[in-house]
């Protein structure tokens, strides 16, 4: 197993405090200088052809002459090109087809744009990268609106991107919520947290994302936002489970306090930073993936609770559940810290070792209080 967290930190880190000595007093020139000047607007394309991928599009388009998009389908592409709209996810979402680039051809994307928006479901992105071996992604910023772990080697998306691709840790980012998909598409006023070790970049993907109805702001956070968003879908799948069994709203209240203990143990122990895990990234994303209709998550967890087995649940959504995958990474990146982590177990038991949810739930509920 591949996973070194700790020489992640340290290399973010020692950028910070580098970068701090040299620019002490001075104005900061930085590693996007080679880049469009600091005054221009970075172009952005986006990677994947998600829900979440569509409605960062979405986003762009407001803010943008050209955007570049790739994804895998070629019918979906066709289709996009033909009709503006993605026909295999949220339908709704309208694009002027002169002002979108949509194509199967990931190198010209990456060419084309200055920052990119990677929205790969986790499950797929080292499969796809492994595949099309895209080139000159380290001279690229990359946002990461990944919500899940790298399965292959138990590594959150910034650490793998790091690691394996060659992207350098200041120049990756996380694209977080809380913040659903459908609700976007639906133009109904959401929050975005936008996370990078250097500030001008965050703040320029900020830029291009907020709008009417998208409000963002930015973090240093990385690492931990990232952390957050992964340990959330586990905690909705939960949610859902609990849900399915017929649990009501008093015991779920119970389940997400304890939930965002636990999260916090977890991203202290890692990560020892000073962060407030009630703000927003944390406890609003947290809060919003466990209690939503739109949340895919809940609705596995739901489907698992209520009888149907991983597979078949999984069949049923026709969708990914990021928590099914996080659960395994976190479960195996735990060995090293040894974080009390009740709720994370209870769901790796049920997924994972096939334990009855009627009996893991109910072991569980004597452990909350």
């Amino acid at each position: 197993m591949r996973n070194d967290l700790f020489e992640f930190i340290v290399l973010i880190c020692h950028s910070r405090a580098k970068l701090t000595r040299k620019v002490r007093g001075r104005r900061i020139e930085n590693a996007f200088s080679y880049l469009s000047p600091m005054d221009a607007k970075p172009r952005v394309g986006v990677l994947g052809g998600g829900s979440w991928a569509t409605a960062l599009m979405k986003l762009i388009c407001n803010h943008q002459q050209e955007v570049h998009w790739w994804m895998r389908s070629e019918k979906a592409v066709d289709h996009i090109k033909s009709y503006g709209h993605n026909p295999n996810y949220i339908q709704s979402i309208e694009f002027d087809t002169n002002q979108i680039a949509v194509s199967t051809r990931l190198q010209d994307v990456i060419d084309a744009s200055d920052y990119l928006i990677m929205a790969i479901p986790s499950a797929f992105v080292d499969q796809t990268f492994k595949e099309l071996k895209p080139k000159r992604l380290d001279q690229k910023v990359v946002f990461s609106a990944i919500k899940g772990i790298i399965n292959e080697y138990h590594s959150i998306p910034a650490h793998y991107l790091h690691n394996q691709i060659g992207i350098p840790e200041n120049q990756i980012g996380l694209i977080c919520g809380p913040c659903h998909a459908e609700e976007v598409a639906k133009e109904q006023l959401s929050y975005l947290t936008i996370a990078c070790t250097e500030y001008k970049p965050a703040q320029n993907m900020a830029e291009s994302l907020a709008c009417r109805y998208i409000k963002t702001t930015t973090s240093e956070d990385v690492f931990g936002t990232e952390i957050a968003a992964v340990l959330k879908n586990v905690y909705a799948v939960a949610a859902g489970i609990c849900h399915g069994l017929g649990y009501g709203d008093n015991f779920q209240a119970v389940l997400i306090s304890n939930a965002i203990q636990e999260l916090s143990r977890f991203v202290d122990a890692v990560h020892v930073v000073h962060r407030d895990v009630k703000t927003s990234p944390y406890l609003g994303d947290l809060l919003v993936t466990a209690y939503s209709p739109y949340s895919r998550n809940r609705t596995f967890g739901t489907m698992v609770g209520k009888g149907y087995s991983v597979k078949w649940a999984t069949i049923e959504m026709n969708m990914v559940a990021e928590g099914y995958y996080a659960v395994q990474g976190i479960k195996e990146m735990n060995k090293k810290f040894k974080v009390e982590m009740p709720i994370m177990d209870a769901v790796y038991n049920i997924l994972y070792d096939k334990i009855s949810p009627v009996v893991e739930m109910r072991i569980l509920a004597d452990q909350l209080s």
